[in-house]
């Protein structure tokens, strides 16, 4: 076989192999379109809906904390 013959070949298995991706890609997302409106129903089933996290109260030790952190950046930039 030539290089022209082996470069040709080489162009033909690579547009075949994208070619499959492609399709696989194409079907993908056309199932998982159908999967969304086939479980569309059933979401709230699925996923309940999760309480709303707690902002914890700030503690007297977070207090002093900042505190100190504040004096210590205000000595710094003296």
């Amino acid at each position: 076989m030539s290089n022209e013959e082996l470069i040709i070949s080489g162009l033909k298995l690579m547009v075949l192999g994208m070619g499959w991706v492609y399709c696989f890609l194409a079907v993908m997302i056309v199932l998982m379109c159908i999967q969304e409106k086939v479980l569309a129903p059933f979401k709230n089933a699925l996923m309940p809906a999760a309480p709303a996290p707690k902002k914890p109260a700030a503690s007297s030790d977070d207090v002093k904390l900042a505190a100190i952190a504040a004096t210590a950046v205000e000595m710094a930039r003296r």
